[in-house]
């Protein structure tokens, strides 16, 4: 069974993620970043959402974390609680 770890920062607005997307791009913290802006309450523990397997996660979220290279962050990804960065931190397949 396909296991994946990701961080994620959650904002309300595509433009607010897409200049934290470009902030990390030019050497931002993530984790850092997360504590500031995510409206997540994971955002306290830098984005952080633990191992999880395929399903457990809304679809957007899915199809991302067990498709994307790994430590590759990606975003803006929408769902309907807003727009997130999501960065998968590992993954077995």
């Amino acid at each position: 069974m396909a296991r994946a770890s990701a961080r994620h920062i959650l904002v309300s607005t595509e433009a607010e993620c897409q200049a934290l997307k470009d902030q990390i791009a030019g050497g931002a913290d993530f984790a850092a970043l997360a504590k500031e802006h995510s409206q997540c309450p994971s955002g306290q523990q830098g984005g952080e959402l633990g191992s999880f397997g395929p399903g457990q996660m809304v679809k957007a979220f899915d199809t991302v974390v067990f498709s994307a290279p790994i430590k590759e962050v990606q975003g803006p990804v929408k769902t309907d609680f807003g727009f997130h960065l999501l960065e998968v931190t590992s993954r077995e397949d």
